[in-house]
């Protein structure tokens, strides 16, 4: 019995992995751009022989994204960037050439201060790469006895980035899709996943539906955004496409409803129809257009339909009349615009977590520069440059990548050595290595583009490869090499994991219950929002937290047992997430349908999330829209109110939603005897106070 469980539980782990490596629409297009711009750097800098040629070809895979846009506003910005830090270097050289002491010092003391600020602010994804290149270039002009010698080093050190940004500016413009393109694809996808859900769905389907729920529109919204600044569409195409993306939203929550509530909700013919209306406007999208003027039939068949299938298929047939017709302009005070906050993090001068940040990475990088220079072992600096690559905020994430960039470390390593001895030998020009390293780079560039779960395994096989590979200017065979800078790269990778988990560790779980008191009073906002289009933004906001959400629980078993909150806690918070995002969809339609008892389930959420975080604040934005839609419905006569309350007390979506709410409460409200607090705090079987 237990061999045949261990059986399925290895078979259900390479199915799962299988998924994550499996084709998505455009993960080939773009690993196959970053490779080409991976082998083009490596020709420029073969032919020009700069230093390090393997980090410079590995830069590239910091600098571009799925949409042309995006990955030129990354190369310029980074480019500047690097630019400002080139002239830093240079001032600080004349000061450090001949001090070693003071060397390690401004390494320290910049380091910490960068660090800090960059991991506060938005520029917390490249905060590493920006120390990488500073610390990198110190290091390079501690080997140097002259002063004119360090300045040349250093501008080396702006080609090091400005070779693979002007590459993938050059290929982005020429190959990259537009990020109209992109958004349109994915709605289009979106839109099929609903369409299969309509029919008969397998397990696979319904995963990849769950998937799309919890992805959330944020990425669709920025590729809007870009596809504005571009121009190169009209302002009403941008408007329309915006408008379908909030459409998209309330037809995924209605088929979540529809699909959770089958039996006798609505007649198999109707959902039929929905299916290839779907269908068709995934394909008009997937050709550059949205659809328009989408009409359904009122009913199909004799039979008449409940009225509660009354209610729920004209929502549907009204979302789709104005599928892609924005509205006019709202200026209610109850609309919630996402804010896009500042530069800077809220709580940069007040939350320690930032300087601890960068004190532990610039702990664990010097460690190991002192540790280099003292053992006279140069070939292993690889790990001073690993640890400002793999430092993250929290021991979960920093244990699971950890993994990851074990396993995509000996993957690339093992190929970088096969390809010394079997391939290298044998290649008679600089195309046979371009052809090498544009093979791995693709690979990699799959791995990378995939889920979180598996893209750092992919940037650690480039990582790996490259400096195996790309030794110098010209082919190279010597194992030595790559075995010295395999080595380091695995005793950066150690050090980083053994500091992140034993100083100052911060746990993952700390993040979730705020993040699901934030879910519960988005909900209520949602429900009492005045305006559909506000209710479809905040419950796209809402699905990809939940995703986030559930993303944070998966981590949480990797954290120390000094940390790791109880299992009992992470399946109270796991069925919470799971009661949350079955509740998103009925109270989205409740919204429209019967907005009254949408506010008074609200009122109950907003009562889970005060208790959840344990302390009462001012009133919200939300709470203040919430207000405004209660007084708006106490001007209606008395008569209407009490009629459109006994409605919702009929209809089945006020049933799955106290179902649900019921749900939430038994795990979150006053009555859960699960709660957890960090380190030695922690406590099982009280209330929370």
């Amino acid at each position: 019995m237990s061999a045949s469980v261990q059986l399925s539980d290895w078979r259900g782990a390479f199915t799962g992995i299988a998924q994550l490596l499996g084709p998505r629409p455009g993960r080939l297009a773009y690993a196959s751009r970053l490779a080409l711009i991976c082998a083009l750097t490596t020709l420029v800098v073969q032919i020009y022989q700069t230093p390090d040629p393997a980090l410079t070809a590995y830069v590239a895979f910091f600098l571009n994204k799925p949409d042309r846009v995006e990955s030129v506003i990354v190369d310029v910005a980074l480019t500047i960037l690097i630019t400002a830090i080139v002239g830093l270097l240079m001032l600080l050289t004349m000061l450090v050439l001949d001090a070693p002491v003071w060397r390690v010092a401004v390494m320290s003391a910049l380091s910490v201060g960068l660090l800090t600020v960059a991991f506060g602010s938005k520029l917390r994804p490249v905060a590493g790469i920006i120390m990488l290149i500073l610390g990198y270039g110190l290091n390079v002009v501690a080997t140097l006895q002259s002063g004119e010698l360090a300045n040349r080093a250093v501008l080396y050190v702006w080609l090091f980035v400005t070779i693979p940004a002007g590459l993938s500016v050059v290929v982005n413009l020429l190959l990259a899709p537009a990020p109209r393109k992109l958004a349109e694809r994915v709605l289009a996808e979106r839109l099929r996943a609903a369409a299969a859900m309509l029919r008969a769905p397998d397990q696979r389907t319904r995963e990849a539906f769950a998937e799309y729920l919890r992805e959330g529109t944020t990425e669709i919204q920025g590729w809007l955004k870009f596809a504005g600044a571009e121009k190169t569409s009209p302002a009403r195409d941008i408007a329309a496409l915006r408008q379908a993306m909030q459409s998209t939203t309330a037809i995924l929550a209605w088929v979540d409803v529809v699909t959770r509530m089958r039996v006798g909700l609505l007649p198999a013919p109707l959902l039929k129809q929905l299916a290839e209306t779907l269908q068709a406007m995934a394909q008009v999208l997937a050709k550059g257009g949205y659809p328009l003027e989408i009409a359904l039939n009122a009913r199909i068949g004799e039979s008449p339909l409940a009225a509660h299938s009354v209610e729920l298929w004209g929502e549907m047939r009204s979302l789709l009349a104005r599928f892609a017709e924005p509205p006019m302009q709202d200026t209610s005070p109850t609309e919630l615009a996402a804010a896009s906050g500042g530069f800077f993090m809220p709580d940069l001068v007040t939350n320690p977590e930032y300087v601890r940040y960068a004190l532990k990475t610039t702990g664990a990088a010097m460690f190991c520069y002192v540790l280099y220079s003292l053992l006279d072992w140069p070939g292993i600096h690889t790990c001073f440059i690993t640890c400002y690559i793999v430092a993250l905020g929290t021991s979960a994430e920093t244990i699971e990548k950890f993994i990851l960039r074990i396993v995509g470390c000996l993957i690339g390593a093992a190929a970088g050595i096969a390809a010394i001895v079997y391939l290298i030998p044998y290649l008679t020009s600089i195309g046979g290595l371009l052809g090498v390293v544009f093979l791995v780079a693709l690979l990699s560039a799959w791995v990378a583009a995939g889920s979180p779960r598996i893209s750092y395994a992919g940037f650690q096989i480039a990582f790996a490869f490259f400096l195996c590979v790309i030794q110098g200017p010209s082919p190279a065979f010597d194992l030595t090499i790559a075995r010295d800078r395999v080595i380091g790269i695995l005793l950066g990778n150690l050090v980083v994991f053994l500091i992140f988990t034993r100083l100052w560790p911060v746990s993952v779980a700390q993040r979730i219950d705020p993040a699901i008191a934030s879910v519960l009073r988005r909900l209520s906002a949602m429900a009492a929002a005045a305006t559909p289009t506000t209710r479809r933004s905040v419950a796209a906001q809402v699905q990809g937290a939940l995703g986030n959400i559930e993303q944070d629980l998966d981590l949480a078993r990797y954290e120390p047992a000094a940390i790791r909150p109880d299992e009992a806690w992470v399946r109270a918070r796991r069925r919470a997430s799971y009661e949350l995002g079955a509740l998103q969809g009925p109270l989205l339609l409740s919204a429209d349908l019967h907005p009254q008892a949408a506010v008074d389930i609200g009122h109950r959420l907003e009562r889970i999330a005060d208790h959840l975080s344990a302390q009462k604040s001012t009133p919200s934005p939300e709470a203040q829209s919430r207000r405004i839609v209660v007084q708006d419905t106490a001007r209606r006569p008395e008569a209407d109110v009490a009629a459109r309350r006994a409605r919702a007390e009929k209809s089945p979506l006020t049933g799955l939603l106290r179902a649900h709410l019921t749900g939430l409460e038994e795990v979150l409200g006053p009555s859960s005897p699960v709660v957890w607090k960090a380190g030695r705090e922690r406590t099982a079987g009280h209330a929370a106070a």
